[in-house]
């Protein structure tokens, strides 16, 4: 199972530590919202490649 991990801010220690968990034994992949012009067209494809996102604020 494919995990995307999109960050809508930069993460803290608490974050971290949960994305740490939930990605255990997964392959994981991350997408940054929180730069002057993220690349929507990029994370849709990793939206479609991944078997679960989750977001985090």
């Amino acid at each position: 199972m494919k995990i995307l991990n999109v960050y809508r801010s930069k993460p803290d220690d608490t974050t971290k530590k949960l994305v740490e968990i939930v990605t255990r034994d997964r392959e994981s992949d991350s997408f940054d919202l929180n730069t002057d012009t993220p690349d929507y067209d990029a994370l849709v494809d990793k939206i479609f490649d991944a078997d679960q996102t989750i977001c985090w604020w």
